[in-house]
């Protein structure tokens, strides 16, 4: 939903100056001054800021560390605390002077306030909603400098997660007529999507911030995926002086190319506003034509029943932090999409504009989330300090900004709330959220994450939402359809298993930590509640009208070192107890975006495309002859395992079982005879293993692991050669460390050094290590189970970047890549 840009020059936007009755929205991420303290007087214009460090947004001062046992584990150990201040000078040209200009933050981190030529334009404190100003009367418009100044004060156990720390999402400046669109002020739903016809209904609200009465043209026109124009629909409408009113059209597009996980085609509307033959606005917004419904039996999208295989996800992109770049959530959704998923939670906090975004381009259907907590707190500084005076105005806003996203299929009031057990005013509070969510959008339904089973549904709470979310309580879903029969459910928090990427603990045997401060990745380790995916995969194939599963999480996030550190929702804790572990063991992917052996094992159950996985490595030195547990994962009917070209025999998918070890909260056996997972054991002796997957008899997939020999090279590969040259791209490099034959050493821990040359930066380094503390931005990594991570951004000029990596006694990679 943005007005169409306009690319300017900026440090000074008088060197273009303001065509007619044109809006602008100008990026405003360059030129930033930043200060990691207090200082006194920072809001003046006339401050001195000459020894500030200079940077361009996004920006997440936290992720730059260093760690130290001082800070949180619980938050990342990274210094999410403190104060912050942001300073910017600018021009703004004499026409703009009588127009109206706003400044818009995607996202401050958190209790941003912001002033304008030393006056205060306003405070806001949770740091996951955008907000704007109207500016107009702050600004100078003779050609003297103006100054923007941001002043932000995160603080400790404000969130139980690495929150950030900063201006971490982008900053814009829009410069409009008296008469334009409102901030979020398109809303378009689809009353009616069929194969031959959809209704398009266009809600509109245009200011006038004239002294006057004004009459004006409001005027939609729709364009197809290939953007060949297919309805236009318009309307006149007064407007009362300094006020606001809602257009309200609706058309007709025929024989629609509707939006779906398979197909998630996108229509734009172009909407504009004229003022006596002028044309005074013009607002774009990109749809997508879709149906859903929830029934107790289940989700339909476009009448066709659809199972969540989703995710939870935090925000945060590893070594970026909570900084902002659309290239890490495409990555990132990218690879949950090729897990199986055709799901997102944003857990637990509204998600990014350019996230929501690429879940409309790849076709992901998205639980949007609002708050960790009300009024009862999890943490002492967490959002139940703003509650009372913030919730209404934050939800709201959440739904206003992202209501036009056909990803969007339901809204959350809530994760996990402790008001599940307030009998008395619990259910109150649910109601009044719920009530907020459907005057803003009544469209979808409502949803939220709980946990306290069986309080919410014994308090009312449950019912005061459309959808119960059900955390982690797989072998209740039968007894909950029996007490409420009506009431659509489905598993919002799922499994919560735990593991390192590759690494594997002989023998298998569920412990609640090992001395490594790892978990072993045959996935069944887990906190009280957690159980291994199978569990989840057993009980929603029993329990067909279940919607689905939102597995906790899809990707390891910064925070939270679950099983190690503390113990959750409590409040004045610290989680330093197994230092150096910092981040999340919960992900199917690790921090760095490889793929753990749990992303194999969603695959194998969620896609249909033939696909087989075979773990654990083979490098077992002195473990000759003795037994290792080899597992496979997949989709196919049969898998055969060799060892050294000997066959350990042909197992079958669903009738040979594996027993795994369970021990989780409201679950009483101890095992768990899996047909989801394939086993073999057999002697260890150095070689090769391979695994053949069959489909009717026939061969159909392979993979093949060798016992590697000793590190001899570094092996690069890109995900892209060809990145924009925008100054916000980024190149994601993968280093592994192999033998002399290029087999990975899934041991291997070798420092790799980094050099960079062109048009282009390092930015992050990672390789996924949860106990590693090593420095995101330094360029070096030492590799983690043979791999690590660096990630180049681009300038804003064409050319190559070239990335060197080096380390002792290894032969030396490069890449190239180019930018456009």
């Amino acid at each position: 939903m943005k007005k169409l840009f306009l690319a300017v020059c900026f440090m000074t936007i008088v060197c273009c100056g303001l065509t007619k009755a044109q809006a602008q929205e100008i990026n405003f991420n360059d030129s930033w001054k930043f200060f990691n303290a207090e200082a006194d007087g920072a809001e003046q214009a006339n401050f001195n800021d000459s020894k500030w460090r200079n940077l361009s947004l996004p920006h997440d001062w936290a992720i730059e560390g260093p760690f130290d046992y001082k800070h949180n584990a619980r938050t990342g150990g990274l210094p999410v605390t403190g104060t912050g201040w942001y300073r910017k000078n600018f021009k703004m040209p004499q026409d703009a002077k009588g127009k109206v200009v706003r400044i818009e933050f995607e996202g401050a981190m958190y209790d941003a306030h912001v002033w304008v030529n030393g006056q205060l334009v306003g405070n806001r404190p949770f740091g996951y909603i955008g907000f704007e100003y109207d500016i107009s009367k702050y600004l100078k418009y003779d050609g003297s400098n103006n100054t923007i100044a941001v002043r932000l004060r995160p603080q400790d156990l404000a969130s139980r997660w690495y929150p950030g720390a900063g201006l971490y999402r982008s900053v814009w400046m829009k410069i409009d007529e008296t008469v334009h669109v409102g901030h979020w002020g398109s809303y378009i739903t689809t009353p009616t999507v069929t194969a031959e016809k959809a209704v398009v209904q266009n809600e509109t609200t245009v200011v006038n911030k004239e002294n006057k009465e004004v009459s004006v043209v409001v005027k939609h026109e729709y364009f197809s995926p290939a953007g060949k124009s297919v309805s236009t629909v318009d309307e006149t409408i007064t407007i009362a002086p300094n006020s606001s009113k809602v257009s309200a059209l609706y058309s007709f597009i025929l024989k629609p190319e509707r939006w779906d996980t398979e197909t998630p085609n996108l229509y734009k509307t172009v909407t504009t506003i004229t003022q006596n033959g002028k044309i005074v606005d013009t607002y774009e917004t990109k749809i997508g034509l879709r149906s859903i419904a929830f029934t107790k039996d289940g989700f339909f999208l476009n009448n066709k029943k659809v199972r969540f295989n989703g995710v939870c996800l935090h925000h945060d992109n590893g070594s970026l932090g909570s900084a902002v770049y659309k290239r890490a959530d495409q990555r990132k959704l990218q690879m949950m999409k090729d897990m199986g998923t055709n799901a997102i939670r944003t857990s637990h906090n509204p998600p990014s504009t350019e996230f929501l975004e690429t879940c409309d381009e790849l076709g992901l259907l998205v639980l949007d989330e609002s708050f960790d907590m009300w009024k009862m707190p999890k943490v002492e500084n967490g959002y139940s300090m703003f509650f009372d005076e913030w919730a209404e105005r934050d939800l709201k806003d959440m739904i206003r900004r992202d209501r036009n996203h056909p990803s969007i299929v339901m809204w959350s009031t809530g994760n996990e709330i402790l008001e599940q057990g307030d009998k008395k005013n619990g259910w109150k509070v649910a109601k009044t959220l719920n009530d907020y969510c459907k005057e803003v959008d009544p469209s979808r339904p409502t949803t939220m994450g709980m946990n306290n089973y069986s309080n919410p549904y014994d308090n009312n709470f449950a019912q005061q939402v459309d959808i119960a979310g059900v955390n982690y309580k797989p072998s209740k879903y039968s007894e909950i359809r029996s007490n409420y029969p009506e009431l659509p459910i489905y598993g919002s928090e799922t499994s919560s298993i735990t593991s390192s990427r590759g690494v594997y603990h002989l023998p298998i045997e569920k412990y609640e930590k090992h001395a490594s401060k790892h978990v072993t990745s045959y996935d069944i380790i887990g906190p009280s509640w957690a159980y291994p995916p199978d569990i989840e995969f057993h009980f929603q194939e029993e329990n067909p009208f279940v919607m689905g599963e939102f597995i906790w999480t899809g990707f390891d996030y910064l925070g939270e070192p679950t099983p190690y550190g503390g113990r959750d929702n409590s409040t004045n804790g610290h989680w330093n107890g197994d230092w150096p572990s910092h981040s999340s063991y919960f992900g199917a992917v690790d921090l760095a975006g490889f793929p753990k052996d749990r992303f194999f094992l969603y695959q194998s159950h969620w896609s249909t495309k033939p696909m087989i996985h075979l773990l654990p490595h083979w490098n077992w030195k002195g473990m000759e002859g003795k037994e290792i547990p080899v597992y496979c994962y997949t989709n196919v009917d049969e898998a055969e395992l060799f060892v050294n070209g000997k066959s350990m025999g042909r197992k079958v998918k669903g009738k040979d079982l594996t027993e795994i070890k369970v021990n989780f909260i409201r679950y009483e056996p101890k095992t768990f005879q899996s047909k989801y997972r394939l086993s073999w054991n057999v002697p260890y002796e150095p070689g090769t293993i391979k695994v053949v997957g069959y489909k009717n008899g026939k061969a159909v997939n392979e993979e093949v692991i060798r016992t590697a020999g000793k590190p001899a090279k570094i092996s690069l590969s890109v995900d892209r050669s060809k990145i924009t040259a925008d100054g916000q791209d980024l190149a994601y490099v993968t280093v592994k460390i192999q033998d002399k034959d290029g087999n990975l050493v899934p041991d291997a821990d070798n420092l790799v050094n980094f050099s960079v040359n062109g048009v282009g930066t390092l930015v992050g380094v990672d390789n996924g290590n949860q106990i590693s503390l090593e420095s995101f931005i330094e360029p070096k990594r030492k590799a983690f189970s043979g791999m690590c991570l660096a990630i180049l951004k681009s300038s804003k000029s064409s050319g190559k970047i070239t990335l060197k990596a080096t380390s002792k006694s290894l032969k030396s990679a490069e890449v190239t890549i180019e930018t456009k």
